[in-house]
């Protein structure tokens, strides 16, 4: 049975490393890890999260946009465990949007992604995937696979005046 994890920090070295890649990926140990990434993942109202960010230096992330409290607007779509993924092209029309993170909370920052992305990446079952990503859902996997290379949102924060707390962003993005 799945169960929450406990979700590292910023300052917390594991979110600083690029992280490993999955030899094995039918191993149960790491079948058992997608199944806690993705109820994390729920419980945390996240759309998205890596195996950094549970503490496991590992070439895996999990995309689980829907609509939650922290993302009002999020597009629905099935929970996707991505393993040992890469990036193949970036579109050069890029998007400012406000992102927040699991590992950094109570802040959001405005960071420019690509609005368009093209990702190889193997499923939990073994397959190779090729897909295109648009939109919100670019930009979260854009954002997970910063986390599998040591990097996190608030390197791509271009301005400290481009940062707020959580709870402004809602008074202040989501409803006003």
């Amino acid at each position: 049975m799945a169960k929450v994890l406990a979700v590292a920090e910023l300052g917390n070295p594991v979110l600083r490393s690029p992280a490993h890649p999955i030899q094995n990926i039918q191993a149960p140990a790491i079948q058992k890890l997608i199944d806690n990434l993705i109820k994390t993942t729920a419980k945390a109202n996240g759309v998205g999260i890596a195996a950094p960010q549970v503490s496991e230096s590992l070439r895996l992330f999990v995309v689980a946009s829907r609509p939650n409290l922290r993302y009002l607007h999020a597009p629905v779509m099935e929970p996707t465990p991505m393993i040992n993924p890469q990036i193949m092209a970036y579109s050069d029309e890029q998007v400012e949007g406000w992102e927040g993170c699991l590992s950094v909370p109570g802040l959001r920052g405005k960071v420019k992604r690509s609005k368009e992305i093209e990702i190889v990446y193997t499923d939990r079952h073994g397959e190779q995937q090729q897909k295109v990503f648009t939109d919100f859902v670019a930009r979260i996997i854009q954002h997970e696979y910063d986390h599998i290379n040591g990097k996190v949102f608030l390197d791509r924060v271009e301005s400290t005046l481009d940062l707020m707390s959580e709870a402004e962003y809602h008074s202040q993005i989501v409803c006003g």
